[in-house]
């Protein structure tokens, strides 16, 4: 496509703010115009798509949200709000394992423009509840089939017993008490299994000390401590430059992801599902 004259490119931008006063003042229909007009003018910018999507999505026109932000995406694969919004899409259309790959990619995108930005903390919210519902869903599914399951042997462990006093013609203590204990054993595997799907404490090294709520993206400092980071940066922002345990003196370039924790993060999430719903 042909450079867009800068005389065409200065009239889409100011189509641009017109169409986010009138967002502003919820005239949504006229912000809708206004940026139309800008994408006619300049079609391959992609903030107009996914500001004119962000009013769709004001009315739930989640097709037109879709599209939009899906041509968005083509033109700058690294829009968060692109993602973030295609992300609800599939989730109002219920397609979760789409939607939370898009919101997961929206919170990386977020994540590395501005850590502190409101959108990260309004993606992980999002992202969280979607897969809290997930677990949710497949835990009451896993439940039902343990539940099944241990019908079923309970039922055919009965049937054992019956068989084998019949043929002993025995009911004696002793036999009585073998299918007690078999009876406890089988309750206890399935205790046992059910287990995995029951909320619980998250592991004091998986939570920010400060926040003491699981870490989301934690950094560590050099005194060997690891905070959530848009937590330790406001810190440093508001408070003072320097470590909020050790007091020890602290720049934000001195910060360095500890992705071990981020990783052992995301296992016990991917295991324990419940844990999306402790904040």
């Amino acid at each position: 496509m042909a450079p867009v004259p800068a005389s065409v490119a200065k009239q889409a931008e100011l189509l641009r703010m017109d169409g986010n006063t009138y967002f502003k003042k919820e005239r949504i229909g006229a912000a809708i115009d206004a940026y139309t007009e800008a994408i006619a003018l300049c079609p391959n910018v992609a903030v107009y798509w996914t500001n004119r999507a962000l009013c769709y999505r004001k009315r739930e026109e989640w097709a037109r949200v879709e599209e939009d932000c899906r041509r968005a995406i083509a033109i700058d694969g690294g829009s968060v709000k692109a993602h973030y919004m295609l992300g609800l899409v599939l989730l109002e259309k219920q397609e979760y394992a789409s939607g939370i790959k898009e919101l997961e990619k929206a919170l990386d995108l977020g994540r590395g423009a501005n850590p502190q930005g409101y959108m990260v903390e309004e993606i992980w919210l999002v992202l969280a509840k979607a897969k809290y519902n997930e677990w949710k869903q497949s835990s009451s599914e896993r439940l039902q089939r343990l539940q099944n399951l241990r019908d079923a042997c309970e039922k055919a462990l009965k049937q054992h017993n019956l068989l084998s006093v019949s043929e002993a013609r025995d009911s004696s203590n002793d036999n009585i008490d073998d299918c007690s204990k078999q009876f406890e054993y089988l309750s206890e595997v399935f205790h046992k299994a059910a287990l995995v799907d029951r909320p619980s404490q998250v592991p004091d090294y998986l939570c920010c000390k400060i926040t003491l709520d699981i870490f989301r993206d934690p950094v560590v400092t050099p005194s060997g401590i690891t905070y959530e980071r848009a937590v330790l940066l406001e810190h440093l922002q508001k408070v003072g430059k320097f470590d909020p345990l050790t007091r020890v003196p602290l720049e934000q370039h001195q910060l360095t992801p500890n992705l071990g924790i981020k990783e052992a993060v995301q296992a016990f999430l991917n295991v324990h599902g419940w844990a999306y719903n402790m904040n």
